[in-house]
């Protein structure tokens, strides 16, 4: 199949997934081509089968706004006429879903839609009166639609006026690139030998509730040695820094801004703590599991789908942070405890998760779109 994918290329959940998606079809025989304003930072060196094309807004000073909107439209209907493209896979509704479904019309109902939904464009933008018709337009006007959990499926359906199926395929983690490894030089710049590792990765957004992960650190530091490791940027970050300042830990948190290469950092760390107050999967939950790295995290959206509470982590109500103190320390104490969450979790990863069951997921929803 001849595939155009179209996502943000920035850091970021759907980013991420969709580059990886693209990458697998293309290992796979596909032609895949990505339309963005940038190159996926996931995708870097030459793949075979993959072409990227950029997008450009025009800046005529008439335009308070560059409608990037209509410019990406524009290229989506280029790329499909000149490379006789059978579809368009667009991750995140806002303005992917639109722009892809002006370019069908640009080009002719022989060129598909396929929309994935990520979580924030329905959770946070679809609470934006300003946008929630618009996105419900796109979801209904797109030639199949999927969403990355069971609560996402909910959460739209329950959120808007869409009267068609949404079908639920997981995100999926590659296991040749996430798997534990020997890292114990590196682990040594970061931590001694009998101190526990801690990790958290975000883009520092209150949603995130980064202010707790510094309050569980603090409490699990004050029982055991233990080292933070904070892999990002965001809104958030200065505060955080303030925060620890306060607490007197920064000789104990490492802060190391945004990382295009997160697995071997994921192979340092003892735990990940994610204490969101909204995910709509948990990518960096799966990658941590594949590790071997068990999460401490909330029990919100469809996180329960990826984590297993009491079997490859601890799951607990938004904002108890004394439980999720209380899990993380159970696990550092117990080292026959540690290593059945351990091997539990890496196990679902490659069972549940795996990116070639999932691409053959997508695979087999664009042969009915086609058909």
């Amino acid at each position: 199949m001849r595939i155009g994918i179209t996502c943000y290329p920035s850091h970021g959940g759907s980013g991420v997934v969709a580059t990886e998606l693209g990458k697998l079809l293309a290992e796979r025989g596909h032609q895949i081509h990505f339309i963005t304003y940038d190159m996926p930072f996931r995708l870097g060196r030459f793949h075979e089968n993959i072409s990227y094309h950029g997008v450009e807004a025009n800046r005529y000073a008439v335009f308070k706004y560059p409608p990037y909107d209509l410019a990406l439209a524009s290229r989506m209907a280029q790329v499909a006429k000149a490379y006789q493209l059978d579809l368009l896979h667009v991750h995140y509704a806002i303005p992917h879903a639109i722009a892809a479904v002006l370019a069908k019309q640009m080009v002719g109902d022989h060129l598909k839609v396929v929309t994935t939904l990520h979580g924030t464009d329905i959770t946070v933008l679809g609470e934006d009166p300003s946008l929630k018709d618009i996105i419900s337009y796109g979801i209904q006007h797109s030639d199949a639609v999927t969403a990355v959990s069971d609560d996402l499926v909910r959460q739209t359906l329950a959120s808007f006026p869409v009267y068609r199926s949404i079908y639920r395929i997981y995100n999926f983690v590659d296991t040749r690139v996430y798997y534990p490894r020997n890292v114990t030089e590196i682990r040594n710049k970061y931590a001694d030998d009998h101190e526990k590792i801690l990790l958290h990765i975000s883009n520092f957004r209150p949603v995130k509730r980064p202010n707790d992960m510094i309050d569980i650190f603090y409490q699990v530091q004050k029982q055991i040695p233990a080292r933070l490791l904070l892999v990002g940027e965001g809104p958030e970050m200065p505060n955080i820094m303030k925060k620890a300042r306060e607490l007197g830990l920064m000789n104990k948190v490492c802060f190391l801004g945004k990382q295009d290469e997160v697995a071997p950092l994921m192979s340092l760390a003892d735990l990940l703590i994610l204490p969101s107050e909204k995910e709509s999967f948990g990518l960096v939950a799966l990658e941590a599991m594949a590790c071997g790295v068990p999460t401490i995290g909330s029990d919100a959206g469809g996180l329960p789908e990826v984590v297993v509470h009491g079997q490859t982590g601890f799951l607990t109500e938004i904002g108890n942070v004394e439980q999720m103190s209380k899990d993380a320390l159970s696990l550092l104490l117990d080292e026959s405890l540690y290593l059945e969450f351990s091997q539990a979790g890496m196990d679902r990863a490659r069972t549940c998760f795996s990116g070639e069951a999932i691409v053959k997921q997508y695979e087999e929803l664009y042969q009915q779109v086609l058909e």
